[in-house]
């Protein structure tokens, strides 16, 4: 079986929601165990994942993304404004979908809703796509009849999110690329180059310079073991990525860590709050209750940490304390957050204050982002420039050293 076979592996799968609730769906991973985390990050209890029958799974195709989704909503916000029947907008939002995945998923939806069934129900049955936030809001859009600008809202929320989210991804990419490359250029130098002047040394006689032959060293351990040296980088990869993945108690530490680094824990904190407040203020507008609302702005924080303080401040709020008291009970909000929930809840325009603190600090993801990129970029060629002139600076000591002697 090729990678490629293996990277398009379809799932049929069943667990029990937040409720208690049984659901059922397919998943397109490379593993069962992929599939069961996915869905444990959905807040899904799985209680059954088997692999579906090759006669029955479909075609190819890219992965469904959160911009698919975003997509989706709006194409089928504009239908349903436009007077085009729900099922008839999801035939043409199908076939004219480029993604096999994507098209098979709406044609599932419509049929469901062609079944009679509501559309927040049908599109529950597939939460790996459609999460709790979305169906909440077009459950809320159905019954108040106000369905396309809630699809709206949502496809305006997922596009904000993912665009932060691209951001920051974009400004951790570079400097991970450059140091791989780094690393790339530093072994292919140590096993390729450095034995060419370890030859010449020797034809000179006498001790090389200390830093010249730490270097030579390092390069006979790199010939003899280079693949124990990129073994252990992958395993630890490996190990690290499963961890986080399969310990909450580790993802917990890791998040909490990943808070107090500097710089990179100023843009996680941010973020964090930026996703709180557009979340709470996309719901609260749609008429979610608040402490239904709670349960979807946990998971949408993206930091175990903020996901504990969001369960904490839903439990208070349920007893009766102002959503302003519990979130500074957390100590993790800002003042200027505190106090605008506090405005808003004064006059009646939580949705609104909430709306203007994700403004605010998404604006300040931004800027942090930029700041990061341009103190990396001198950082990285510093970085790279002591690597590479290190290196070629310890190939010439003895031959300075020889020059000298002569």
């Amino acid at each position: 079986m090729t990678k490629k076979a293996l990277k398009e592996l379809t799932f049929v799968w069943r667990g029990a929601d937040r409720k208690g609730a049984r659901v059922k769906g397919e998943a397109t991973a490379a593993s069962i165990a992929l599939v069961k985390a996915d869905l444990r990050r959905q807040g899904i209890k799985p209680i059954k994942v088997s692999r579906k029958s090759t006669l029955f799974a479909g075609g190819g195709g890219k992965k469904i993304t959160p911009k698919d989704i975003a997509i989706f909503s709006r194409q089928l916000a504009t239908m349903i404004s436009s007077g085009v029947p729900l099922v008839q907008s999801f035939e043409i939002i199908g076939g004219g979908n480029e993604n096999p995945r994507m098209a098979k998923l709406i044609l599932a939806v419509k049929n469901d809703v062609e079944a009679g069934n509501p559309l927040a129900e049908s599109l529950a049955k597939h939460p790996l796509e459609f999460d709790a936030l979305f169906c909440n809001l077009v459950h809320a859009g159905e019954h108040a009849g106000i369905l396309e600008t809630l699809l709206h809202k949502i496809a305006t929320y997922k596009e904000r999110t993912e665009s932060m989210k691209a951001k920051i991804k974009k400004a951790l990419f570079y400097p991970t690329a450059i140091c791989g490359v780094a690393l790339l250029v530093t072994s292919i130098l140590l096993v390729y180059v450095v034995p060419q002047f370890d030859d010449l040394f020797k034809n000179f006689g006498g001790a090389l310079p200390g830093f010249t032959q730490m270097i030579v060293d390092l390069s006979e351990f790199m010939q003899n073991y280079w693949w124990l040296v990129f073994g252990s980088i992958v395993g630890v990869i490996t190990a690290f990525s499963q961890a986080k993945r399969r310990s909450p108690r580790f993802a917990r530490t890791l998040d909490r860590v990943m808070l107090q680094i500097p710089i990179v824990g100023s843009i996680v904190n941010k973020s964090a709050i930026a996703r709180f407040a557009r979340t709470l203020a996309t719901m609260f507008a749609a008429g979610v209750p608040l402490v239904e609302a709670m349960n979807s702005v946990s998971g949408a924080c993206g930091n175990i940490v903020y996901h504990d303080a969001v369960i904490r401040i839903r439990d208070e709020v349920a007893t009766g304390k102002q959503l302003q008291v519990a979130m500074r009970d957390t100590a993790l909000f800002p003042p200027l957050v505190v106090q605008m929930v506090a405005i808003g809840e004064e006059a009646g325009n939580l949705d609104g204050m909430l709306s203007k603190v994700a403004d605010f600090y998404e604006e300040e993801v931004d800027n942090d982002v930029d700041a990061m990129s341009s103190l990396l970029e001198p950082l990285i060629m510093v970085i790279l420039g002591v690597l590479v002139g290190g290196l070629v600076i310890a190939m010439y000591m003895p031959i300075f050293k020889m020059g000298t002697v002569m």
